[in-house]
């Protein structure tokens, strides 16, 4: 099979007002940013290990330093995860509701194995698969029928409408059309990649890396869609709506669970590094973000050398500092932003770029590549700018695997 290429657009970095803090200035900083037109799932996983995130095709790394409201990558390791109390009551709630259509009283319905092994208790053990997908297999004659399936990403009326619904009832944004939900929802930059599965995976786990809708549909009708990336390393969390009439069953915490669940699911049909759930940013100070924290063990990534620390170590740190280096303490910042400025343009050794290329070809002749420090292009000091930022974050290794657009 040929070698997936990336081709990307970069772009100087920019600030704007925060949608966390809800500043009135412009003090969220990104310290880099792109746009995708064709890219592999294994170069996006490295991206985000090293802090960066897509929306649509746009491709952006926060400037934790610079800005208000700083945003750590967060990831949970599915195989290690053990739900809590409150999210077994949450699951057994929603799968009464499917089997009685109770929404909220009476005794919860478990979804459990018996414990084996000398010395185990009587208490059943809860697992999180089989209580994940009792509700799509109801026998007996259920009050609902509920459906999940996974699709790639694409556009249809129904979705659509739903994204209408929920930023209308949810996010109080009425007026959205159809191409605010296809470039923020539909449209992707990563290229489909077989899944190397040792052996046929369970019918319900897809066949390929990619972006894909995750459907909740109840008796027919289309409740919640979650949006999300199934990579190398990880499955990514890119986002969820629903319809609002559901809203008090949880449908939001019941994705993550599901989502956990999905990695968890990968991993065990042979595909080892499929192991994480990765859940966007965490951002210490924003209440509405402090949820990913709820899923244990999660792991935020060092804005440094992107080494990946235990949540309860780094919330210690945030508790302290308005932003925190978890590798090196030394240097963590307490107090306001040091500057509202953009961060200027890094220096690069040009020998450190002599396998950096710039794509000049075109789809007839995609083989055209000129080493970026030889092309016209590095002669202009704004295309070269946008460069040294992009390469500066994704790093030099990562950025020999991609092709620059100039």
């Amino acid at each position: 099979m040929a070698t997936v290429q990336t081709i990307v657009e970069p772009f100087r970095p920019y600030n704007s007002t925060c949608g966390y803090c809800k500043s009135n200035r412009n003090t969220n900083f990104q310290s880099a940013s792109l746009q995708a037109y064709h890219m592999s799932c294994s170069v996006y996983q490295r991206m985000i290990d090293r802090g960066w995130r897509r929306s649509g095709l746009f491709c952006y790394k926060p400037d934790l330093k610079r800005s208000c409201c700083p945003q750590y990558t967060i990831r949970l390791d599915a195989t290690e995860f053990e739900a809590s109390k409150s999210q077994r009551k949450l699951i057994n709630r929603w799968n009464r509701f499917v089997f009685g259509g109770d929404s909220g009283a009476g005794e919860d319905t478990a979804i459990s194995r018996p414990r084996k092994g000398k010395g185990s208790s009587n208490e059943p053990q809860f697992v999180l698969e089989d209580a994940i997908h009792a509700s799509e297999n109801a026998l007996n004659d259920p009050a609902h029928v509920f459906e999940v399936t996974l699709e790639p990403s694409s556009y249809s009326d129904e979705k659509f409408a739903l994204f209408q619904s929920y930023e209308k009832h949810i996010h109080k944004n009425p007026g959205k059309i159809s191409e605010d939900f296809k470039r923020f929802l539909v449209e992707t930059p990563l290229q489909r990649e077989p899944i190397p599965y040792p052996s046929t995976p369970p019918a319900h786990l897809p066949s390929h890396y990619g972006s894909y809708h995750q459907l909740y549909r109840l008796d027919g009708r289309l409740v919640a869609v979650g949006v999300i990336d199934i990579l190398p390393g990880c499955v990514s969390s890119v986002y969820f709506m629903w319809e609002k009439e559901y809203e008090k069953l949880s449908l939001g915490k019941l994705s993550a669970l599901r989502e956990i669940s999905l990695a968890k699911e990968f991993h065990d049909a042979g595909v080892p590094q499929l192991k994480h759930l990765y859940m966007g940013y965490y951002i210490y100070t924003c209440q509405k973000m402090k949820y990913k924290g709820e899923y244990s063990p999660s792991f935020l990534a060092d804005p440094e050398d992107f080494t990946w620390h235990p949540l309860p170590a780094c919330q210690r740190e945030l508790d302290r500092f308005r932003y925190a280096c978890f590798a090196h303490p030394e240097h963590s910042l307490e107090g306001p932003p040091p500057s509202l400025g953009i961060e200027p343009p890094p220096k690069i050794p040009e020998k450190n770029l002599s396998h950096v290329r710039y794509f000049i070809g075109t789809r007839e002749d995609p083989s055209r590549v000129v080493p970026v420090t030889k092309s016209k292009y590095w002669k202009n000091q704004m295309s070269r700018e946008g460069l040294l930022y992009v390469v500066e974050h994704l790093g030099v290794d990562l950025s020999q695997d991609v092709l620059f657009l100039p």
